[in-house]
């Protein structure tokens, strides 16, 4: 019985998960091709385009962006100050961790005017195309309007844990690297983390408790889970990433069942 077989008792009508490692090597689990709206995962496809920009130099991370006082850094580690929504800040920048949708909309507008096209488009380009992502497509909020599959989510997990077609090594590493580490902040549906680490867009597991993730993943893991009932997280450590998703909206029954299929999982994998 593979620990994916759990997503089958879970609410829903649509369900699909999957793990792989860095060589390929993994499993699936249920409707893989079926679309789903990521939500907040969006964030991830968001950020990846925007440091694709940072490395075809039309934007630079320590420039100014978003409110005063902040820049692209800031805003893909939900540090400028914005709030959830809304464009009045609300902290002073790199002073608080506030998770939000504004930052990443800035974000998008900065790309689509310094690239001439939409940031949709320039997504496409940019992230989908070169990791053949053909069911994935952004229709709205570059924060949360994206929708995708577990197949296509794989191979961009396989770009995360092997960069190289869309991302330069170094730029991930960065990205993944905790930024301000001990900024404090509330991290939707699971409270207020101290310290709440976070990378360029991608969020970071570090010692957070409670939290979605394995409890037992290592610290360097890093991913993002929207409101819809989807998650991608990578251990880079354990060399597992995983992909699940679902139109079961998040609550407590995810609060449950996303940390407990992934203690399972890497179990499962470690013992392989």
């Amino acid at each position: 019985m593979s620990p994916l077989d759990q997503i089958d008792a879970w609410p829903g009508t649509h369900r699909a998960a999957a793990w792989r490692r860095a060589d390929g090597t993994g499993e699936q689990h249920g409707e893989v091709d079926h679309p789903f709206a990521l939500t907040s995962l969006t964030k991830l496809l968001t950020a990846t385009a925007v440091l694709v920009a940072v490395q075809e130099e039309i934007v630079v991370l320590d420039e100014p962006a978003g409110p005063a006082g902040g820049t692209v850094r800031l805003l893909l580690a939900h540090a400028s100050g914005l709030p959830f929504e809304g464009t009045t800040p609300i902290a002073a920048p790199a002073q608080r961790r506030i998770y939000g949708n504004t930052a990443f909309e800035v974000l998008g507008a900065l790309v689509a005017e310094r690239s001439g096209m939409a940031f949709a488009d320039y997504l496409q380009e940019g992230v989908c195309r070169p990791l053949a992502l053909t069911a994935t497509h952004l229709e709205g909020s570059p924060a949360h309007g994206a929708t995708s599959t577990v197949t296509d989510l794989l191979c961009f997990v396989a770009e995360l844990q092997t960069p190289g077609r869309v991302l330069a090594a170094e730029t991930l590493a960065e990205a993944t690297t905790p930024q301000l580490p001990d900024l404090v902040g509330v991290l939707p549906g699971f409270g207020q983390q101290a310290p709440n680490p976070w990378g360029l867009g991608f969020e970071l597991h570090g010692r957070k408790r409670p939290h979605w993730m394995p409890p037992d993943a290592s610290a360097g893991t890093f991913g993002h889970f929207g409101q819809s009932g989807t998650l991608l997280w990578v251990d880079p450590e354990a060399d597992v990433g995983c992909v699940i998703l679902g139109d079961a909206p998040f609550g407590p029954w995810a609060v449950d069942e996303w940390p407990r299929i992934g203690r399972v999982l890497l179990r499962s994998v470690r013992l392989r």
